[in-house]
């Protein structure tokens, strides 16, 4: 059985819906005013709709995407009416998030032949990185794998204090030590115990600081080289957590990250409580890396494996 095979199938599709309903109320509005009165998909829709997916926090680059494709379906289909344009703009954003996420269930089941499976989570302070790796352990403890968690952020007092929380919550061993230590130690430490426990999955905490792009790349560097000592392929995953809710600056943290080292997922939280969660879409498409999870709610249950198709659903249900 996969690792991470059917452990978010719990938590239901209202709970999706419900928490991008800011984000289809802002979309939907702005999207009506802009065609109102207007029966033909033409040149000036198309400009309005433009507007509307960049304030939406779709981003420059992936909405003129979406706009030449539905150009080109207007060059076929020579007349194309406005209220086609809900489905044709399904279409398309489903087909772009296809692109970067098609691979995603295969690779889940591809990562658990990896044991222990050495996770690194990275991102800045307050994006609810410390809630993600709580919310996921507690998830794969629920299905009966052993998970341990390392407090790699030693930069904040509060930071380790926090995973301790989560780690006292789900019951599950942390490995820590006190404020300013170096925290490629605390990885190499938190490795060795892992093995030594035989541990199905390893989480490892990051300091999320962005104030020299030069230091967070080394600083990270010397952390995977570390834990390569002990596993020698480890990370397996590097997991980036982004603050939906932060709009357009979530892109420039994913630029930051992406530069400073090899992000091979992401994690967009706090959908449910903004209207921008069109930066799914963005992000996903530019960045060419996967969403494997998103966070809908503030419940232990809220954090889901991203789903395309549904989340498209979601988006467009009216």
């Amino acid at each position: 059985m996969s690792l991470f095979k059917n452990i978010f199938s719990k938590e239901k599709k209202e709970s999706l819906d419900k928490g991008l309903e800011k984000s289809k109320e802002s979309f939907f509005g702005k999207l009506g005013k802009a065609v109102a009165g207007k029966t033909k998909v033409d040149d000036d829709v198309l400009d309005d709709l433009e507007e509307v997916l960049i304030g939406s926090d779709v981003g420059v680059a992936t909405t003129i995407k979406i706009i030449e494709r539905i150009e080109a379906r207007v060059a076929r289909d020579k007349y194309l009416g406005t209220e086609e344009l809900n489905r044709i703009l399904r279409e398309e954003i489903a087909g772009l998030l296809s692109e970067t996420n098609s691979g995603i269930e295969e690779e889940l089941d591809t990562i658990a032949k990896q044991k222990p499976y050495v996770m690194m989570v990275v991102g800045v302070n307050g994006v609810g990185k410390t809630t993600t790796i709580g919310k996921l352990a507690n998830q794969l403890k629920r299905q009966g794998k052993k998970v341990v968690l390392g407090a790699g952020d030693t930069f904040r007092a509060a930071a380790i204090d926090q995973l301790q929380v989560w780690a006292d919550r789900v019951d599950i061993p942390i490995v820590k030590q006190k404020m300013g230590s170096d925290p490629a130690s605390v990885a190499y430490d938190t490795l060795q115990s892992g093995v030594a426990m035989d541990a199905d999955v390893i989480i490892i905490d990051t300091a999320g600081r962005l104030h020299n792009k030069v230091n967070l790349m080394n600083e990270l560097g010397k952390v995977k080289r570390v834990m390569q000592k002990v596993i020698p392929d480890s990370p397996h995953e590097v997991l980036l957590v982004l603050d939906g809710s932060t709009g357009q600056n979530a892109f420039e943290q994913a630029k930051q990250f992406t530069a400073a080292t090899e992000v091979t997922s992401l994690a967009v939280t706090k959908l449910d409580g903004t209207a921008k969660g069109g930066v799914v879409i963005g992000i996903s498409d530019q960045f060419q890396i996967p969403v494997k999870y998103i966070g809908v709610g503030e419940g232990i249950e809220d954090l889901q494996v991203f789903n395309k198709m549904e989340f498209v659903d979601s988006f467009f249900k009216r």
